[in-house]
This record gives C-alpha cells, sequence and structure tokens, in this order.
C-alpha cells in the first residue's frame, strides 16, 4: 500500500484535531472624534496610569515596574481592581498597547490598544481590544469591553476639549 497516508481520517481523529484549534478571538473598536489637537489628547491619554484622571469606572491608578514593564493597577469605583502590562509605546504616533494581568471582567487574552490621530481640525481616539470571553456568552463579553470603551471616550471628550 504506497498510498496509505492518502487514506481519508476517521472522523474521531478530525473531531479531536478541531477541538485543539483555539478558537478565534472577539474584537470590539471604539474611537470618538475630539475637538482637540492630537498633541493635546495625547498628554491627557498618554501616560500609562493617566486613566485614572479621566476614564469615569477608575477611582485610581497604581503605577508600578515589572521587569522593566510598566503595570498599572486599576481601582474601580463600586470595587474592584484591574492589573494591566503596558507591553508597547510610540509616543511619536501617539500609541500604546496594553494587556490585561488580572480582571474580574469576563474576558481572557486581553490585548488592547489606544491610540490619537489627526482629524480634521481637531482628533480621532481609537481603543481596539480583542480578547476571549470567560465564564461568560461572547455577547456578554464584548457588551462589557463596549461599555468599558464607550464610556471612557464619553468622558475623554468632554475633559479634553
Amino acid at each position: 500500500m504506497p498510498f496509505a497516508f492518502c487514506r481519508p481520517l476517521p472522523f474521531a481523529v478530525l473531531a479531536l484535531a478541531a477541538a485543539t484549534v483555539p478558537g478565534y478571538a472577539l474584537e470590539v473598536t471604539r474611537s470618538a472624534d475630539i475637538a482637540a489637537p492630537p498633541a493635546k489628547v495625547w498628554q491627557t491619554i498618554g501616560e500609562f496610569c493617566g486613566i485614572g484622571d479621566w476614564h469615569p469606572a477608575i477611582e485610581k491608578c497604581a503605577l508600578a515596574d515589572k521587569d522593566g514593564m510598566k503595570v498599572r493597577t486599576l481601582s474601580l469605583k463600586g470595587g474592584g481592581t484591574i492589573k494591566e502590562e503596558q507591553v508597547s509605546r510610540d509616543d511619536k504616533v501617539m500609541s500604546y498597547t496594553y494587556t490585561i494581568l488580572e480582571s474580574p471582567l469576563p474576558v481572557s487574552d486581553y490585548k488592547s490598544t489606544l491610540s490619537v490621530a489627526p482629524e480634521g481640525s481637531g482628533s480621532k481616539v481609537t481603543w481596539t481590544g480583542t480578547f476571549n470571553a470567560k465564564g461568560a456568552p461572547d455577547t456578554v463579553a464584548v457588551d462589557a469591553i463596549q461599555g468599558i470603551y464607550d464610556s471612557g471616550l464619553k468622558a475623554l471628550a468632554e475633559k479634553a476639549k
């Protein structure tokens, strides 16, 4: 049987292989036009712990250093904390990317980028995240992240004027 390797695989083997393939990550992207120059908006959001000054869900932000990486611990209004690590930053293009290390949110494998770009006479802030749902349906995870982004961008638009 020189061509035995060409036989179709049994269904059980295919099912097992499919079960080991990771699921597709969910993605949320939100943006807001801000009536302020990009440099001013970046000054407001560019510091990794600056989120404590403009996001309405954050009571305070504590910054630490972990093996040369910035780690912020966000204390949430109403209780709970989120620990995040900045994984990249580019002040020239006005963006940074971070991951969640610990969180009560229904997400895992979360990675997000917050960026500012010129838009007309003002700025456009874009917040994009990819993640998997954890302990909840995909729609619940997506709604949670959309709510965080929407409330933050709305507050930022008010603060950065």
